[in-house]
């Protein structure tokens, strides 16, 4: 029986590109080489393609993938060049630029399947203030927050901030995920600060209200039919789980299945599932909730390309519910596949 070949985009033009290359070299490494072979492609900070390693067993321990700092410049091709007639691609690429619907948008026009939510779905949960406003719409709970956008006043912002708000409050990107460019603020002067930060990643910020509570996870899976796991719980063993924390330090760890109520937890799924439908998702999605002390249960993000790193939150909540990681990879490919040919029987 022949192979599939599975296509691996990663890198990427945004502050999450080193994310995105710890991710595929453990999807490279989890693919069941039986019956998938791997062809990977780097895309650097300045968004040129560089075809890279092609596998068809499992690499070995100390095989790396290319980064910014040892790419060959000789091999880059154009982008169309990935294109392969019968390829599924696994754009593992996390925040702007590859998590957004820029890429989706590039591969269906190139005719490929892809594994992940479409343009808009991708577009809608990538973009903070969006998605609050779209599962607002949809009666999923939020925390209280502002918008500031570049371009309006920032003292009447401020002000309403102050009076909507109490601190601490997170400043957040709108568009931006793992972490980067969060901020806590504590007083006026941080909020200020943390606005001024937020605007190095994006011309749209929310600004949230700061709540004490768990950090609870589902995972999400599936097309028409949505699947979702039994909830994980973010241990932190810091203040705020940043960027460093999360990736770097590696400060965390995961309880699964979390240890919450069973109506808690049926709740959480319900959420997570009512989300997934409302902004259109299909393929996956991990949706991240806030779990307070008095038992409120807010719904924090969708994360449509969720880390797929050994440590993981995602691929280890589908491993909690009997799905091992390869599994996990092909079920992704068959959801890719299946949507691929729905979007072509839609274009009458």
């Amino acid at each position: 029986m022949s192979k599939e070949t599975l296509v691996l985009l990663y890198g990427g033009r945004s502050a999450e590109r080193e994310v995105s290359v710890l991710s595929a070299e453990s999807v490279m490494r989890a693919v069941n080489y039986d019956k998938f072979s791997v062809k990977t492609y780097f895309i650097t900070k300045k968004g040129e393609f560089i075809k890279t390693q092609e596998f068809t067993a499992t690499p070995a321990e100390d095989e790396k993938l290319m980064t910014n700092e040892t790419v060959v410049s000789e091999q880059q091709i154009k982008p169309s060049d990935i294109y392969e007639e019968g390829a599924v691609v696994f754009p593992v690429l996390h925040g702007p630029m590859g998590e957004d619907g820029s890429i989706q948008g590039f591969l269906e026009v190139l005719k490929m399947p892809y594994v992940g939510t479409t343009v808009l779905s991708s577009s809608v949960a990538m973009d903070k203030i969006t998605t609050k406003r779209v599962l607002e719409s949809a009666g999923v709970p939020q925390v209280a927050y502002t918008v500031y956008i570049e371009g309006e006043d920032l003292e009447k912002v401020i002000a309403e901030t102050l009076d909507k708000l109490s601190f601490p409050i997170f400043v957040k990107p709108a568009n931006m995920g793992s972490s980067v460019g969060i901020s806590k603020a504590d007083d006026e002067l941080s909020l200020r600060s943390a606005i001024d930060l937020a605007l190095k990643y994006d011309s749209r910020i929310l600004i949230e209200q700061g709540v004490t509570a768990r950090e609870i996870e589902v995972g999400i899976l599936g097309n028409t039919h949505v699947k979702t796991t039994e909830a994980g719980e973010v241990v932190k063993d810091v203040a705020f789980y940043d960027y460093q924390a999360k990736y770097i330090d590696n400060k965390i760890t995961m309880v699964i299945p979390a240890e919450i109520d069973d109506q808690v937890m049926s709740q959480m799924r319900d959420y997570a599932s009512r989300a997934f439908r409302a902004i259109g998702g299909c393929g996956l999605s991990r949706c991240d909730f806030f779990l307070t002390e008095d038992g409120s249960i807010y719904l924090n993000e969708l994360n449509t390309m969720p880390g797929f790193t050994q440590w993981s939150m995602y691929p280890l909540l589908w491993e909690n519910m009997g799905l091992a990681y390869p599994d996990l990879i092909e079920e992704l490919v068959i959801l890719a596949k299946e949507m691929f040919t729905k979007r072509e029987s839609h274009l009458i």
